[in-house]
């Protein structure tokens, strides 16, 4: 039960944040692209605004893909755990904890499935139990 426990939080979460990248990168499902997004994050002051986009992305398609599939694990959670330690940190931070204030409420929360994965292990049905087992 655990693994398969593990299989769904890893799944749901990784294709949400890759999702999230998408939208940042290519301006798939709703999102706005690299130019879009560069835009908006040299508004709040990230500058260049288009690497920083870039960089945003990258760590949560990257890291969602990795920690959906369980592969190298640790890094995909560490991809996720950095972008929302940078979107508390440049964004979310000022509103404070509740995210109908537009707070950090939900960067906690992945932040912490991220760092439990990773403490805890992709489970057995994941790529890292597959290769490096």
């Amino acid at each position: 039960m655990l693994d398969t426990g593990l299989l769904i939080i890893r799944v749901v979460i990784g294709l949400l944040m890759a999702a999230h990248g998408a939208q940042k990168l290519f301006g798939w499902f709703g999102g706005y692209g690299l130019k879009g997004t560069g835009g908006w994050l040299e508004s709040i002051g990230l500058k260049p605004g288009v690497l920083m986009a870039f960089a945003a992305g990258f760590g949560e398609l990257a890291g969602g893909l990795l920690f959906a599939a369980g592969l190298f694990t640790w890094v995909g959670a560490a991809l996720i755990i950095v972008t929302m330690v940078m979107a508390i940190a440049k964004v979310h931070g000022a509103n404070g904890l509740w995210v109908t204030q537009n707070g950090y409420e939900y960067n906690l929360v992945l932040i912490v499935i991220a760092l439990g994965v990773a403490f805890t292990g992709a489970g057995s049905f994941s790529l890292d139990a597959v290769w490096f087992n």
